[in-house]
């Protein structure tokens, strides 16, 4: 029987699946696998025709040409070739749901009309014009950006991506203060340059190389850490590590508010406002990281940060701010963005206008659409959806998020908290099999980061948790 029951799945899992549905051989695979399939939503849209080259003659090519560090999901990897709002479609013209938004990028929607529109015009009149000219659309969207921020954040610098905005951050610490240290969390990813690398704090995305002076602190997680959910001990830590691990002056502190690579982890509670206060007092300032958080995906904030009670020294931003455009942001004060006058700062691409015109499109998006408040309603859904389905499945070990930022943590033992590896695995590719893309995060890639484009509907979420739970059922 288990050498039946192994044949059949390797039979359904290379089985073609059309609209969501499972083509079936035989009357055995139908029986075995008896409970009903789910059903992608509806959805009135009809890929175009794809006659460019095969997934196999790209991932050849790819091979042979691109860097031996690239890595891909899935046994076999999927050949994108189209995508449409929460949608992606594959060579063949298959439907997927794309619970990661192209690695939490893609905010309003693939090919969202508006925003497309607003490139299109752009790229018509003026592709490229540096900042050593006048051009409205940087200026434009800089405005529109700070009008977003609380407090004293009105001072905007646009860079190409996440791992630009640290870097720029983590030097504008080190000047205006004139310290060299600065704290991160365990578990955090601030980046991959030689740089933001020394902020990660993850060893499966680390290099041995020099990484500067980098204190990574005790990880305030819930589910995992040492205190609980007890933010005073955790802030002690901090306090602790810069008394006996520093000169007793720190450049800065830096920390997602849920911690996006390492596995979709909200801090403690209370725990920014405890840790801000103990390293201005270090004569350090505090910066966000809201690469993955901001933009109203949290729901019941625009930005991750407002959730702890707490407005930073500076803020860092990419991914959902330009929808997919190569695009990043850092906002600080007036007062820290003049330490950047004493030499020349500049950045080829930073604030192109092709990229500004769509950031812009992405902000209007957001508040036409009221995105922070849908993201806040189907967040509650999924989640509540998402714990059901842990008291029926022990391997569910901890539900955890807010809006659509969610993690879904699997262990072998809900006591010792062993991480599911291999049964992460195992899933993993029968939720794609079943037309349901998510992300891996965690040190032990056992936590499923679900991160949808904001458009991701609450059927969506219920398909979900549907495959999910069916996934689960055969394992």
């Amino acid at each position: 029987m288990a050498l039946f029951k192994s044949v059949l799945e390797k039979k359904v899992l290379n089985r073609g699946f059309l609209g969501g549905t499972l083509k079936w051989t035989s009357n055995a695979e139908r029986r075995f696998y008896a409970s009903p399939l789910p059903e992608l939503p509806p959805f009135d849209y009809q890929p175009k025709p794809y006659n460019g080259p095969s997934g196999d003659e790209v991932f050849q090519k790819r091979k042979k040409y691109l860097g031996p560090s690239l890595f891909h999901y899935y046994q076999k990897p999927l050949n994108i070739v189209e995508g449409k709002m929460q949608y992606l479609f594959d060579e063949n013209g298959r439907r997927y749901l794309d619970a990661f938004a192209g690695i939490v990028t893609v905010s309003c929607g693939h090919c969202h009309p508006d925003v497309l529109n607003a490139i299109t015009k752009q790229n018509e009149l003026l592709q490229h014009a540096t900042t050593i000219y006048l051009h409205h659309a940087i200026a434009d969207f800089a405005e529109a950006l700070a009008s977003k921020m609380p407090g004293n954040l009105k001072v905007v610098y646009f860079v190409n991506s996440g791992t630009e905005a640290n870097e720029l951050a983590m030097m504008m610490a080190r000047l205006y203060t004139g310290n060299l240290g600065m704290i991160a969390l365990r578990n955090a990813y601030h980046g991959g340059s030689s740089n933001t690398i020394g902020l990660t704090a993850l060893n499966t995305w680390k290099y041995p190389i020099p990484q500067g002076e980098i204190h990574h602190v005790v990880n305030p997680n819930p589910y995992r850490g040492v205190f609980g959910s007890d933010a005073s001990r955790y802030a002690e830590d901090v306090q602790d590590h810069i008394d006996h691990g520093t000169s007793g002056k720190v450049a800065g502190f830096i920390a997602e508010t849920i911690q996006g690579v390492g596995g979709a982890v909200e801090l403690a509670p209370g725990y920014l406002k405890l840790v801000y206060d103990i390293v201005r007092k270090a004569g350090g300032v505090c910066i966000a990281d809201e690469v993955q958080t901001g933009f109203g995906r949290t729901g019941s904030n625009y930005w991750g940060f407002e959730t702890q009670g707490v407005i930073p020294d500076i803020v860092t931003m990419a991914k959902g701010i330009g929808n997919g455009l190569p695009l990043g942001a850092v906002v600080t004060t007036p007062e820290i963005a003049s330490v950047m006058s004493q030499k020349i700062q500049f950045n080829t691409f930073g604030g192109n206008p092709v990229c500004s015109a769509g950031g812009l499109a992405v902000l209007k998006v957001i508040d036409k659409e009221q995105r922070q408040q849908h993201c806040s309603e189907v967040g509650s859904h999924l989640i509540e959806r998402l714990r059901v389905l842990q008291k029926k499945h022990d391997i569910i070990g901890d539900v955890r998020g807010r809006g659509l930022m969610v993690g879904v943590e699997l262990v072998t033992d809900r006591t010792s908290k062993s991480p599911a590896k291999a049964e992460t695995a195992v899933l993993f590719e029968k939720l794609r099999e079943l037309g349901v893309l998510v992300g891996k995060g965690g040190l032990h890639g056992n936590v499923f980061r679900i991160k949808p484009p904001m458009c991701f509907s609450r059927d969506d979420a219920d398909f979900l948790v549907d495959a999910l739970d069916y996934a689960m059922s055969k394992l």
